[in-house]
């Protein structure tokens, strides 16, 4: 697949990249980016929910009514489930949310994602560019010649670039990464993908490997 590349303001440079049909032209594989998408949100829980049993509550141990005889259920002291202000019975507990997920499958799962994008055209190639300073309004000037304002858009870098990263920040439609930490879900996420020249090869240099 052929694209022209254009500069930041959206004109054509006259050049062209050529995207390797291994990593942008492959038969999408749906379970591999459902499992990469999956593997990714697992992976950013904290997983540091607690809720106290009745071990855990602060309260007297003093049993409040006697065992039989009352016509109701029996229980313990103030800290029994069954009353107002009691543990939990089977509350979560902190755990680990992570699982392991095969590279091969996510280089898939990544690919797929890309072959995607490319079929319906939501791929953009940009020269390298850099800014002298961070400057939001000169960034959403940037995004409105591209003619990409109100879409949500990925900018992948071959590099971090701070300038271009604080420029972007407070953009909700926007977000900059780096070739190296290309992932399926941020992929997906985004209406159109902005890739910069140098950060092409690199994208397809990883997955190839």
């Amino acid at each position: 697949m052929e694209l022209s590349v254009i500069n930041k303001k959206g004109e054509e440079t006259g050049k062209k990249v050529t995207l390797s049909d291994e990593v942008f032209g492959i038969e999408p594989n749906d379970h591999a980016i459902y499992l990469d998408v999956k593997h990714y949100m697992a992976n950013q829980r904290q997983g540091t929910h607690k809720s106290k049993e009745r071990s855990e509550v602060s309260g007297s141990t003093r049993k409040l009514i006697r065992q039989k005889g009352g016509g109701g259920a029996r229980r313990g002291d103030i800290n029994s489930p069954v009353l107002v202000g009691g543990g939990r019975v089977f509350g979560p507990k902190p755990r680990d949310y992570s699982f392991k997920l095969n590279k091969k499958v996510k280089a898939l799962a990544r690919k797929s994602a890309l072959s995607y994008k490319a079929q319906a055209n939501e791929i953009t190639v940009i020269e390298d560019f850099t800014m002298d300073a961070p400057k939001t309004k000169e960034f959403l000037t940037f995004v409105k010649d591209l003619k990409l304002d109100g879409k949500k858009v990925l900018l992948v870098l071959a590099e971090g670039d701070k300038a271009i990263y604080l420029s972007a920040r407070n953009v909700q439609t926007a977000e900059i990464i780096k070739a190296s930490d290309l992932n399926t879900y941020k992929v997906l996420d985004a209406n159109n993908l902005l890739l910069t020249e140098s950060s092409v090869s690199i994208i397809e240099n990883i997955l190839k490997a």
